[in-house]
């Protein structure tokens, strides 16, 4: 007989995987692997940071500090070994939005309230329940996001001049970006046609080249030699900086933090799904298990600091920790490295940043949107089932043309609302009465054995409930139960096939046993596991009402005898 597995205790809960990894034993050897790994994904979020931050309404340089600040705290405290933090080009539009609304202050002290909402989740130990998100949600809300930021990026990648600020809403942006299609810009299509073009080749040809480097590099290169009229990160927001700035606490005020309390809500909610998504992805990847609670406690440390450094919301990004573990990561080092190299680069080679091209960042957005969509899911998906496909319509319609938090809460509420449905569906309630015999209810083991020929006779019914006995369910089985026209001597309710019991459930069986003890029958109930029975005693099942046994024969032959306990 095999030990039976201890439960960790809080403190492993909370435990780093840095530290664990650690404790382990480090050698020189991992640490080579994590400094290749490190470099190779620093390669990756570097022109990536900057381009998300600039379809965020922020300079490139606040996508550089949270890559920075985010991605070393993350890795340092985190709850995942392979886990690479940093801003996440599924916030563009919630970041845009309160940038655009509330200014840079404004989206720095959001930052700040998600972070503290993240660690709080956390600390409570209620990233066990954020997985349990419906799928058709993630690749809804995925999607939808994906349409967004690839709308974001006409503008970059064809040149347009606009004449005033570009709307947010998906229907007012296409309209005011095909109203200046005229103003079209040749050479910046060619750039973003070109390093799209050259970005899809290298991952065909040379995947484990860094092709979002090599096409930003390439089109400056090209601007620069031919003198292409395109917009460049220099044209558009000035020199980058050179060193990380001093920490400060955003300016608070009540009224400003309640005005946006919905914003830090919503970032708090979709950097926890997201972080944590991107560390069930790593777990697929390598067989290892994340702390998910240590995760988001460590995420909500790490988007306090952005906040401080001024940078924007920071969260586990999949694709470049799967570009980590596809490195040969071995332990969060590498993560930790990966902020160290970037933060080198800002220091040594800032200014030959601001020659990348506005219109290469913008195709390097749009292959990533093309990537986030999950075209292959969206279809499954849509021919799975009806409820499915009406989650993730909604959810995806509703992200596109509404709003991302509409997106996110009618998704789940939907979702939540199918799976109840499909959870009652699946009760049955199976009778055994006199003349009426029905196969299935053949007993399954010791408890479910019983003499059916003496359970027909007429004074004496047998029910037995199969499924997980809830709300949802609770009016379905009071019909059948109650279905009998001529109360018997007893109602036997064998319970062994029924996982767990709720409040509701209860009561509605509580008024059955109530009804049948009006008539002058007796309830007996059996097969019930130990939490079921203690939840039923709990709500108030419990003798005299109704008296518990261990098999239905046993109550059938406490019935026989004329006895109340049965044996």
């Amino acid at each position: 007989m095999q030990p039976q597995r201890q439960q960790p205790t809080t403190a492993e809960l909370f435990t780093p995987k840095l530290v664990t990894a650690l404790r382990e034993g480090y050698s020189l050897s991992l640490f080579r692997a994590d400094a290749v790994a490190g470099l190779t994904v620093a390669i990756v979020a570097l022109p990536l940071s900057m381009a998300i931050a600039i379809a965020s309404h922020v300079t490139p340089d606040r996508g550089l500090y949270t890559a920075i600040v985010g991605g070393l705290i993350i890795s340092m405290l985190g709850g995942s070994r392979f886990q690479i933090g940093g801003p996440a080009g599924a916030f563009i539009v919630l970041v845009a939005g309160v940038v655009d609304r509330a200014g840079l202050d404004g989206l720095l002290l959001a930052t700040l309230m998600a972070g503290a909402m993240i660690f709080l989740l956390g600390a409570l130990r209620l990233g066990t329940y954020i997985k349990y998100v419906p799928h058709p949600v993630t690749v809804g809300f995925t999607a939808g996001i994906a349409v967004i930021i690839f709308a974001s990026q006409i503008r970059d990648l064809a040149g347009l001049s606009l004449t005033g600020l570009e709307p947010g809403e998906l229907i007012a942006k296409l309209e005011t970006l095909w109203a200046a299609r005229g103003s079209l810009n040749p050479s910046a299509l060619a750039v973003a046609v070109g390093a799209i073009a050259l970005i899809v080749l290298l991952r065909k040809y040379r995947p484990h080249w860094p092709g979002f480097l090599i096409a930003v590099t390439l089109a400056a290169l090209a601007a620069r030699a031919l003198g292409l009229p395109v917009e460049t990160i220099h044209s558009r927001f000035g020199e980058l900086p050179h060193t990380l700035p001093a920490p400060s606490l955003p300016a608070f005020s009540f009224e400003k933090a309640r005005q946006l309390f919905p914003d830090a809500l919503a970032f708090a909610l979709l950097g926890s799904i997201e972080s944590l998504l991107s560390a069930v992805v790593a777990d697929s990847m390598t067989g290892r298990r994340h702390r998910s609670n240590c995760e988001l406690v460590a995420q909500g440390i790490a988007n306090v600091a952005c906040a401080m450094f001024g940078g924007i919301i920071a969260t586990g990004t999949i694709a470049r920790t799967a570009t980590n573990v596809r490195a040969g990561a071995r332990t969060p080092v590498s993560g930790m490295l990966h902020a160290a190299f970037i933060l080198v680069f800002m220091l040594v080679a800032a200014p030959l940043a601001g020659y990348i091209p506005l219109a290469a960042l913008a195709a390097i957005l749009a292959v990533v949107a093309w990537n986030m969509a999950e075209r292959e899911e969206f279809r499954n998906l849509l021919t799975a089932s009806r409820g499915d496909a009406a989650v993730l319509l909604l959810t995806f319609l509703l992200t596109v043309f509404i709003g991302l938090t509409e997106g996110i809460v009618v998704g789940v509420t939907l979702g939540s609302l199918l799976f109840m449905h499909r959870m009652a569906e699946a009760v049955d309630v199976q009778t055994h009465t006199h003349g009426a015999l029905i196969e299935e209810d053949v007993a399954d083991g010791p408890n479910g054995a019983y003499d059916q020929s003496v359970a027909t006779a007429r004074d004496i019914i047998v029910h037995r409930i199969t499924g997980a006995f809830f709300f949802g369910a609770s009016g379905a089985v009071a019909s059948v139960i109650e279905r009998i026209t001529e109360p018997p001597k007893a109602f036997i309710l064998d319970m062994t096939q029924v996982p767990f019991v709720d409040y509701s459930a209860a009561h509605t069986l509580k008024g059955f046993i109530r009804k049948a003890a009006r008539h002058g029958s007796k309830v007996y109930l059996t097969g019930a596991s130990a939490p079921v029975r203690r939840d039923l005693i709990r709500f108030g099942i419990r003798k005299p009402l109704v008296h518990y046994g261990h098999s239905v024969d046993g109550c059938i032959k406490a019935v026989r005898s004329g006895g109340s306990e049965p044996i």
